[in-house]
């Protein structure tokens, strides 16, 4: 029998951070949008529109590279105070692809990278357990 793949992702809409479940320590990724706040404020200074454009661009290709990175496991754990989790999830249940990966949603507070670990580690355990 396979072993699940699990990741858990602490995401804003600027930057996800990837926590395998298995490894122990847990090995962290980055991936981070690349709209900063320097290019709004260039954007803004020409024109609000071309801004906006501009963000929904770089904002599409930061759920695409997630997605991607997601399409590597069998059980995702989205999480974080914002609602890019959401906007993400709604982005992979439209897309027949991530059809088998099973993807669970949690608003937290921001953390620290051991609250960050020890949050995954007791959500995949607890899952474990009820099964």
């Amino acid at each position: 029998m396979k072993t699940a793949r699990k990741v858990g992702i602490l995401m804003d809409h600027s930057s996800a951070t990837l926590m395998e479940f298995a490894s122990d320590p847990s090995e962290a990724m980055a991936i981070e949008s690349e709209f900063t706040h320097q290019e709004k404020e260039d954007s803004l200074g020409r024109s609000e529109k071309v801004m906006h454009n501009k963000e929904q661009h770089q904002q599409a290709d930061y759920y695409k590279k997630l997605g991607e990175a997601i399409r590597q496991y069998d059980d995702v754990l989205l999480f974080g105070p914002t609602d890019a989790k959401v906007e993400l999830f709604n982005l992979l249940k439209a897309d027949h692809r991530f059809d088998e990966i099973t993807i669970h949603l949690e608003t937290t507070d921001m953390m620290t990278d051991n609250q960050q670990h020890a949050f995954i580690k007791a959500y995949f355990q607890k899952e474990l357990n009820t099964r």
